[in-house]
């Protein structure tokens, strides 16, 4: 019973160790280790004990190539349009049970359904693959190693790869580039790190073999050490559209007593410009408004306002910009500001917020 004892509190604590050292996924014991195992048969001939009867058996444990690449957080990547450096994120781990290589390739598709839903529409440019450095904190800062491929992964080891890339101009709220990470296991060199990625893997046939064979034994079941997941990229753009209107004020007017009035010289001309956001999209932000002031005009000095409100009539088609008219602006809430020189006035609108409208207005007499 004391040998037994001694037994059970041995394996414990390796179990102990094992656990508190052991990676995550880890893929099970290590390739070319040799698992021994040996029978005793005891007996008797008349009563007298014989000699016992031991068999011995052992055998190598196999390699099993094993690849998993996933997409960390499971939501598409949003982006604006001409953003350098977008990143998409994901977690490459081996489940091999022994060293491997993991070669690694972006690839786009060509239309199709996106990641996340929704039709690629575009494709990123200037796609690269930077790995996550061992003291680094799971998020991309521009510190981390480009790769191409990840070098000597130990058994149930992960580690966390950037895809980044950037984003054409041009285009508008909910455009699309869906982004695959492919990781292919390639040969390793035992921990040894350095050089060039491994050379191809390729399967034992012809049965199980004295020596270490291997076997691919992917997650994804097409058994060939390859695995791979995708990410998007989501268009959240800006949508802005102007509208210009005048209209004729009371101001100094020309004809004493006048109840109507009339675009003649004298008369002071109030111009509204409105800028408006669509809604759905991102905010715009430092937005600044340039208009030249017409020949045939005088600038009233001081007379810019920034904010207040505008009526917009949406035209045959709401929410279309093209058919919409500027029917009235109201600056009383406004406040003084903006800038003119070399025959423009200047204003800075600052961030318009999706789903709103601002307006400038200013002054000018006709000459």
């Amino acid at each position: 019973m004391k040998n037994m004892t001694n037994y059970l509190v041995s394996v414990s604590s390796i179990t102990l160790i094992a656990f508190a050292a052991a990676p995550a996924y880890a893929a099970g014991t290590d390739a070319g280790l040799s698992i021994n195992n040996s029978v005793t048969v005891e007996y008797q001939v008349s009563g007298v004990d014989q000699d016992d009867v031991i068999a011995s058996d052992a055998f190598v444990v196999d390699r099993a190539i094993n690849v998993i690449v996933a997409e960390v957080g499971n939501v598409t990547t949003s982006v604006t349009p001409g953003q350098q450096d977008a990143v998409t994120t994901f977690d490459v781990t081996n489940e091999t049970n022994g060293f491997i290589d993991i070669a690694l390739a972006v690839s786009q598709i060509v239309g199709g359904t996106a990641s996340h839903g929704g039709t690629d529409t575009f494709d990123v440019t200037t796609v690269e693959i930077y790995v996550d450095e061992a003291a680094g904190n799971g998020s991309y800062d521009g510190t981390e190693s480009q790769v191409t491929f990840l070098d000597e992964m130990g058994n149930g080891e992960t580690r966390r790869i950037f895809v980044v890339a950037d984003v054409p101009t041009g285009l508008g709220t909910n455009d699309v580039a869906d982004v695959e990470l492919t990781g292919t296991a390639r040969e390793g060199n035992s921990g040894t790190t350095g050089g060039a990625v491994g050379g191809v893997i390729t399967p034992t046939t012809g049965g199980d073999t004295a020596g270490v064979d291997t076997v691919f034994a992917d997650a994804d079941g097409v058994y060939d050490g390859i695995a791979s997941d995708d990410d998007d990229y989501t268009v959240l753009a800006a949508a802005l559209s102007a509208l210009k209107g005048s209209t004729v004020t009371n101001a100094n007017y020309p004809i004493t007593g006048a109840t109507e009035f009339y675009n003649i010289p004298g008369a002071t001309v109030e111009y509204c410009i409105a800028v408006t956001n669509a809604a759905g999209g991102a905010d715009a932000t430092n937005v600044t408004i340039t208009d030249a002031v017409p020949t045939n005009t005088t600038f009233v000095a001081s007379s810019i306002v920034i904010g207040g409100t505008a009526v917009i009539d949406d035209g045959g088609t709401p929410g279309v910009p093209g058919d919409d008219t500027l029917t009235s602006c109201d600056n009383s809430t406004g406040t003084p500001g903006g800038s003119f020189g070399g025959g423009n006035v200047t204003a800075t609108l600052g961030t318009v917020t999706a789903g709103t409208t601002e307006i400038v207005t200013f002054r000018a007499v006709i000459d």
